[in-house]
């Protein structure tokens, strides 16, 4: 059989390179498209795609063998043709599946790629077989081309796998590379097929007998155009369909985003139409009702506010407004019961949701803001409250009182104001520490307030008791009747309250209180002037005893403003060298000869007169200036006292009196110490009278009456038998001597039970080695009980009134100086 040479058409080899690669390209991105469908949709998109890839394959083939030009006519069997045309999809139908998974094994690629390469052979050498021409082939170069094909296979399996995988900006690019070398490896492959073809010349009865026969002529570049027509078609539907699904991914991206925002936001929503039913609530609705979606869902929230306790902030509001009217959020606040019973402090912003400008409803944001309005609470609370007590502060009582005046105004009822202060309260915090002291206040507020319930069954709803700061109260007392008796009555229930023991330290403790009354009108209409004025009777008590109560009067004004000006004054009387000590003897009742003298402070006014301590020292108490009046009474004492014995004596001690701040000053012993060196005054004819308030803390006033005596001070207890003291100091502070208060003396002639303490108190200072005197001796009956029970020491005016130093020389020391007159030694 002769053997025929064939020759290429260069323009139709170009053409199938172009379309292998077209279809390649086509192949890539379909791939792509395959792994983003589901269901269906990658059905369809997998059947379509392995048609239009695998007849891009198939034309590539067919039009390379249309360019194989031979010197006689070629027909092609139409069974064979459209076999190979099968081969061909089913090969595209393998690569696609495989590529289009999210992942797949090694055994599956594998198996894919043997399965794609025996399907492009078969498209290949059956499509041959289509040729009306007999061919006989060269093994080693049909081998090399079934290698060719495998090689292409994987190659474009793998492409397709991993450009469905890995999608960038660059895709695009990567995908027209890989078209590129596909495309090279399929008309490779093809055309290493045709090389190891051999033609051979036919018989003319051989082409008559055949099946049906297709006449080549412009037969490749028909199927060129419908190939290009047919990918062309492919990839424009790509194109379309990837921007609808980029268009559907941002509105899946954005659906997502959104649902995202309103499953996991903080605040509860619940969407509404117009109508009010509820379309739908995110989680954050049952954690913080506790109403689940079931109980809420589809129902209209009228419906639903009839089973809620709900409470709006404004009596104006009955529910939400959802008409629609005003196209703006619209802001409330409410409180609620939760699903179990807890209360729920509730802001509530309202949305409206507009769907191509119309409105549809409206989104309800609802915000738990219990712990919100609970931390204002308590930072309000905080700012108009005492921290120690937990009473209204001065801030708090200011709103109460200018309301309660503004309420006076229009009903015409009265009210009072009673400003409290605490008698010795300073002397129980010096003596036994702030938090002492702290724990004392509170115990008095809890006091107050018991009398306050006590004094009328609504308590609180009628006073409010309000802490100024340090031992200062305040209480506003609502009176509708107008008349005093009510306020009275509850003033002296707390004044009796406040004088029973308190348990400090293991010790008892007696305090009184001071109270002063301003009534409404009457004695003010404003804030500050019934503050004013209450204060200055409170003032008033404490000039006449303390422990008491007080109303307003006018007369108290000039008093205050007499008491005002007199501190004035007080400031400048030591520079003005005003002060002047007179001296008291002390006499021994066994020979009536004088054994010491009590120094006693004096104030020589400058329009006054001579003003007694009584008048000046509770106020050099409260602005401090007891400090200087103190040590200058202590250093002055002592010059004076030196100047007698100077003069011949006798030698007897000097009494002075240590107020309480004075004893708990830093530098008592100190400010002591000095004065006996300046003066030269011995230290053992120096006697500090202390009283036992200032003892109230043991480990400090031991300590301090220690070092004292170390300098070889001696040390009295004045007003003995007045405190509430515990007598275990006696055993173990070093006290010398004690004073037994004019308050046992003035009635121990009439009054027997004065008589037993008296007597008590000289026994047991004689038992414990001590010196005893009793003072405010003023009549011979007195004295005569007293040396029967036998007091040793007395002072007072039954023999002198206090003098002034002249005065006390001239009638006693002179005396004792004459020949024949003994020096008596205290």
């Amino acid at each position: 059989m002769e053997h025929l040479h064939g020759t290429y058409n260069l323009e139709l080899v170009v053409l199938s390179y172009i379309i292998a690669a077209l279809a390649s390209y086509a192949a890539l991105d379909l791939a792509g498209r395959v792994s983003l469908a589901k269901g269906i949709s990658r059905r369809v998109w997998l059947a379509s795609g392995a048609m239009s890839m695998g007849l891009g394959i198939w034309s590539m083939h067919f039009v390379g063998m249309l360019a194989f030009v031979l010197p006689m006519q070629v027909s092609y069997s139409m069974d064979k043709v459209v076999l190979s045309v099968l081969l061909a999809v089913a090969a595209s139908g393998i690569a696609l599946h495989i590529a289009g998974r999210k992942s797949g094994n090694v055994r599956q690629i594998v198996a894919a790629g043997l399965l794609m390469t025996a399907g492009i052979t078969s498209m290949h050498y059956v499509g041959m077989a289509a040729m009306s021409v007999p061919i006989s082939y060269e093994a080693k170069i049909v081998f090399v081309s079934v290698l060719i094909a495998a090689a292409a296979s994987f190659a474009a399996l793998w492409l397709m796998f991993y450009l469905s995988q890995h999608r960038t900006r660059f895709t695009w690019v990567y995908k027209l590379g890989s078209g590129l070398i596909m495309g090279l490896g399929i008309t490779g492959m093809h055309y290493t097929g045709m090389s190891a073809a051999q033609f051979h010349q036919h018989s003319h009865a051989q082409m008559v007998n055949s099946m049906m026969q297709i006449e080549p002529g412009l037969l490749a570049y028909l199927v060129a155009v419908g190939t290009f027509l047919t990918l062309g078609l492919t990839l424009f539907g790509i194109y379309i369909n990837q921007r609808m699904s980029m268009k559907d991914q941002r509105i899946r991206e954005n659906e997502q985003w959104y649902q995202a925002l309103y499953e996991n936001h903080s605040d509860a929503i619940i969407s509404v139409n117009n109508e009010g039913i509820v379309k739908g609530i995110n989680a954050a609705v049952t954690r913080i009702t506790g109403y689940p979606e079931r109980l809420v869902i589809n129902r209209s929230l009228d419906e639903i506010s009839k089973h809620i306790d709900i409470h709006w902030s404004s009596s104006q509001l009955q529910s939400l407004d959802l008409s629609g009217a005003s196209l703006e959020q619209r802001y409330y606040t409410a409180s609620m019961k939760g699903i179990h019973g807890q209360h729920l402090d509730l802001s509530i912003n309202v949305v409206p949701v507009l769907i191509e400008g119309t409105d549809v409803g409206s989104h309800i944001l609802i915000k738990d803001i219990t712990e919100e309005k609970q931390a204002q609470e308590m930072i309000r609370h905080q700012a108009t409250h005492d921290p120690l007590t937990g009473l209204p502060n001065r801030r708090k009582l200011d709103e109460v009182l200018a309301e309660t005046i503004a309420a006076s105004e229009i009903s015409n009822h009265a009210f009072a104001v009673m400003v409290m202060d605490i008698d010795r309260f300073k002397m129980i915090n010096d003596s036994l520490g702030h938090s002492i002291g702290d724990v004392f206040l509170r115990e008095v507020s809890d006091r107050i307030l018991k009398a306050i319930r006590a004094s009328d069954p609504k308590g609180m709803d009628n006073v409010m008791l309000a802490r100024m700061g340090g031992d200062e109260f305040t209480l506003v007392v609502m009176n509708e009747q107008g008349n005093e008796e009510r306020v009275a009555s509850l003033a002296e229930q707390i004044v009796e309250a406040i004088q029973l023991p308190y348990r400090l330290k293991e010790n008892d403790f007696y305090v009184t209180a001071s109270i002063g009354i301003a009534m409404y009108p009457e004695h003010g209409t404003e804030v500050d002037t019934l503050l004013k004025h209450a204060d200055t009777a409170m003032y008033e008590v404490k000039k006449n005893g303390k422990n008491g109560f007080q109303f307003y009067t006018t007369q108290l004004d000039s008093e205050l403003y007499e008491r005002i000006e007199l501190e004035g004054y007080l400031r400048k009387a030591l520079e003005r060298n005003e002060l002047l000590l007179y001296y008291q003897p002390q006499i021994r009742t066994a020979d009536s000869r004088m054994i010491g003298v009590e120094a006693l402070i004096r104030w020589k006014h400058p329009h006054k007169g001579i003003l007694s301590p009584n008048v000046f020292i509770p106020i050099a108490e409260e602005t401090g200036i007891i400090y200087d009046i103190g040590n200058w009474t202590l250093r002055e004492a002592c010059r004076q006292m030196k100047q007698w014995h100077a003069s011949g004596g006798p030698l007897i001690p000097v009494s002075v009196n240590l107020s309480s701040q004075q004893f708990h000053q830093s530098n008592l012993v100190e400010q002591v110490q000095l004065a006996l060196e300046e003066t030269g005054l011995e230290a053992r004819y120096l006697e500090l009278e202390i009283t036992e308030s200032m003892m109230m803390d043991a480990s400090v006033s031991i300590d301090i009456l220690n070092q004292l005596t170390s300098l070889g001070v001696k040390i009295s207890l004045d007003d003995f038998g007045t405190g509430y003291s515990s007598l275990s100091y006696l055993k173990h502070f070093p006290i010398h001597k004690l004073k037994i208060d004019r308050s046992f003396v003035t009635d121990i002639t009439e009054n027997q039970s004065d008589q037993a303490i008296v007597a008590t108190i000289i026994t047991m200072a004689q038992n414990l080695k001590m010196d005893v005197i009793a003072e405010g001796i003023e009549t011979k009956g007195q004295l005569d009980i007293l040396m029967q029970n036998d007091c040793r020491g007395i002072q007072g005016y039954y023999f002198s009134r206090p003098l002034p130093a002249s005065e006390v020389e001239h009638d006693f020391f002179v005396p004792l100086r004459l020949p024949g007159n003994p020096i008596i030694l205290g």
